[in-house]
């Protein structure tokens, strides 16, 4: 009941009002608290910072180098950018109807029946909230490990200690933390930026890529780019490397869903957040390519880029093709650019998550991380947790490598599988949740939504994978003890609290009588008339 006080509580605004958007929110049950400054440009630039394709296919090119190369490469990220603008696609049907920051968590109640809402909220939301925080660590730790492999670029033989990769982690995570505290008011201009520097970046990379690999190494055939197939590094069987190696795309493409947790300080967010989803996504999927062949083109003897000491190749490729330290250092300054822009879009999506889900008493201290701050215009303490949790987490490199570098796994797959659970329920309840979605995906849509869902449960088996053959203790890929980890820590926490003191979101009392609503300002009738004035669920 407090927690249900607190969402439609008269919270001061900061900035511009929507009237038809937080009346929308107010049906699904919260007050408004966030200002609506940003716009559906912003949140394009957003989800496309937060998959950030150059610079997260360069701290995780050492997989696809391992697992085929030319073909995992190029390929992988073809396939898996098709089977995510599905997955967008599929979310953003089901996104039009309840445009919350609760996204997946909010829509698994919803299209839920009565009896098994609390439980699939629950179980999304802890798998989303992970999702969002392992996300969130992944790029900034892999993001404090590619400036320090700047030094490498000079010391060729630099291999930094694991406290000054932890305590530049640690500076990663300052910085985007107080972006996201002290210029929040400016995160609708940084979002925008990140387009334009990521596009730029791209097309100065392949410039400069271009024009002096003749003078220090030359090409590579067209042969090599398009059909060279090589897994003997990885001792899995060939066919199934190539599978393996699908694990640098789908790192990449996996934040877009993230910026659901944005809508509330989007105007209109009904029409524009999923178009920004899918939008993302292909902008995403195009930029790859675009970043990948001449990179490939370019691409020097594979043994000596991952004989680098740094665990980072993509500097010294930088530096073999430009033949200079300083030119390699160049291009990197640009990835690290890009860095900056994820780092923050992701903890700005991190901290937004963590205040849905607090808001409505699964997190304990909800009365806290719930909470926004009034002169900021930002939740501070739910963006304080995801902080203090990622630095947190970050001490786990001092005891084992292997075990931190599954974190991007685990990101993967929590997020996967949080995206999964909605678009599963909705399957298993025949779309009838969606059929009036503005973002219908029509005749087609079961077909999509089963692609997703076998792609999603291939996803699971795949990257709990090591990269490669013999397995040691040091390269075992530990994903799966990881999510094991936390998800045994969500089950303890829900009988120790969850199962009588969480209900779930406010849903209608009878969330069947939902689907025969017509869909009204982005939301179904039926789903409007499942609150009374106070926000209470009611008998529709």
């Amino acid at each position: 009941m407090d927690s249900m006080k607190r969402r439609l509580s008269s919270a001061p605004r900061a900035s511009s009002i929507d009237h038809g958007a937080d009346a929308d929110l107010a049906k699904m049950g919260y007050k408004s608290e966030l200002p609506r400054n940003l716009s559906m440009l912003s949140v394009l630039g957003m989800s496309f910072a937060i998959m950030a394709v150059p610079f997260g296919l360069s701290t995780t090119l050492y997989i696809t180098l391992t697992d085929g190369q030319s073909v995992t490469i190029l390929w992988g990220w073809v396939l898996i950018s098709l089977i995510s603008l599905s997955i967008a696609a599929s979310l953003a049907e089901i996104y039009a109807v309840y445009p919350t920051a609760g996204g997946v968590y909010y829509w698994s109640a919803m299209i839920s029946t009565r009896e098994w809402a609390p439980i699939a909220s629950w179980i999304c939301g802890w798998l989303n909230l992970v999702g969002n925080w392992t996300v969130t660590l992944s790029i900034n730790f892999s993001g404090g490990q590619l400036v320090l492999s700047a030094i490498s670029l000079w010391r060729e033989d630099f291999a930094p200690t694991p406290w000054q990769t932890v305590l530049m982690f640690w500076a990663v995570m300052l910085v985007c933390f107080l972006i996201n505290a002290f210029g929040s008011r400016y995160l609708d201009l940084i979002n925008k930026i990140c387009i334009y520097w990521t596009a730029s970046s791209v097309v100065i990379i392949m410039i400069v890529l271009l024009s002096m690999a003749p003078k220090n190494g030359g090409f590579r055939t067209g042969e090599f780019v398009f059909a060279h197939y090589d897994a003997s590094a990885s001792g899995w069987p060939a066919g199934w490397a190539f599978f393996v190696g699908l694990l640098q795309a789908a790192y990449t493409l996996t934040g877009y869903g993230l910026v659901a947790s944005m809508c509330e300080e989007v105007q209109n967010p009904a029409r524009e957040v999923p178009r920004a989803i899918v939008l993302s996504v292909a902008a995403a999927g195009v930029t790859g390519v675009i970043y990948l062949i001449p990179i490939l083109f370019v691409l020097p003897d594979v043994d000596f880029l991952l004989a680098a000491a740094s665990g980072q190749p993509i500097g010294l490729l930088f530096k073999t093709v430009t033949g200079s330290s300083a030119g390699g250092f160049g291009l990197l300054f640009l990835i690290l650019g890009i860095l900056l822009f994820a780092g923050t879009g992701a903890l700005t999506a991190s901290s937004r998550c963590t205040y849905a889900f607090a808001r409505d008493g699964a997190i304990p201290g909800g009365n806290l991380f719930g909470s926004t701050n009034s002169k900021l215009g930002i939740p501070l303490w739910g963006l304080v947790l995801s902080t203090l949790v990622d630095c947190a987490l970050g001490l786990i490199y001092f005891g084992s490598t292997a075990a931190f570098n599954s974190f991007t796994g685990v990101a993967t797959i929590c997020l996967s599988c949080g995206y999964g659970l909605p678009i599963l329920v909705s399957v298993l309840r025949k779309r009838k949740m969606v059929q009036h979605s503005t973002y219908s995906l029509g005749k087609f849509g079961f077909a999509i939504n089963i692609v997703c869902l076998c792609w999603i449960a291939l996803a699971i088996v795949l990257f709990c994978m090591p990269v490669s053959l013999p397995v040691t203790a040091s390269s075992m890929n530990y994903a799966s003890v990881v999510f094991a980890g936390f998800a045994s820590m969500s089950m303890i926490w829900y009988f120790v609290h969850g199962r009588k003191n969480f209900t779930g979101p406010p849903v209608p009392k009878d969330i069947n009588n939902v689907v025969e609503g017509e869909a009204v300002n982005g939301m179904g009738e039926g789903a409007a008339a499942g609150y009374d004035s106070k926000g209470m669920g009611k008998e529709v």
